[in-house]
């Protein structure tokens, strides 16, 4: 059984999308972010960070905490043999993309976030900036899916999962961007799927 301490973001959906997919049983426990509960003590029993998501796996009577979207879709490609090639030239394409979507696409779109927000000094020169930034990051995955239907191939990946939750997130910016025609399908066939739906809805 797991349980999937998150919140409605990008980062918190994400394996909620990969747990769905995998057909795997879990509950969800919202955490508050507003309020502070990601830096309780009980929180940060689990996530010293303090910050979602998390999971925790109760397996024989032992519960694993493991924090951060991209290992725990990892974690849970490994353990199910789902969404990871066994191919090495496929796994590693599978990977660079699943890299792309975290390392690049979710901090820009986070930018975007606190360029409108948190930040103390707000200029629209400033969301203009980020949001400039992260369409062209949306042309580079545009252009790897006019090659194949998902960014590894001709089947979805982790890379796929670690990707929608951000291009759903931003879906007001991108359905006003002209183009990325390959980059709307494909998010369109993502959201079809049952399983990446429900945990977009999580």
């Amino acid at each position: 059984m797991y349980h999937l301490y998150m919140a409605p973001t990008g980062n918190g959906r994400r394996p909620a999308v990969m747990l769905e997919e995998c057909g795997l049983p879990y509950t969800v426990h919202k955490v508050d972010l507003a309020k502070g509960e990601q830096k309780t003590p009980e929180f940060l029993a689990m996530n010293p960070q303090g910050s979602i998501p998390v999971l925790v796996e109760e397996q024989g009577g032992k519960k694993t905490a493991l924090a951060q979207s991209g290992a725990i879709l990892l974690h849970l490609a490994e353990k199910t043999g789902k969404f990871l090639p066994k191919d090495s030239a496929q796994r590693a394409e599978a990977l660079r993309w699943m890299m792309t979507a975290l390392t690049d696409a979710a901090p820009a779109s986070t930018a975007i976030f606190l360029s409108s927000g948190p930040l103390p000094d707000k200029t629209p020169g400033n969301s203009q900036f980020f949001e400039g930034r992260f369409v062209n990051l949306m042309k580079v995955f545009d252009q790897q899916l006019a090659k194949n239907p998902y960014l590894a191939g001709s089947e979805a990946t982790v890379a796929d999962i670690a990707l929608i939750p951000i291009v759903a997130g931003r879906q007001e910016l991108l359905d006003k961007t002209p183009g990325l025609d390959h980059l709307k399908k494909w998010a369109a066939t993502m959201k079809a799927r049952p399983g990446t739906a429900k945990g977009l809805s999580a």
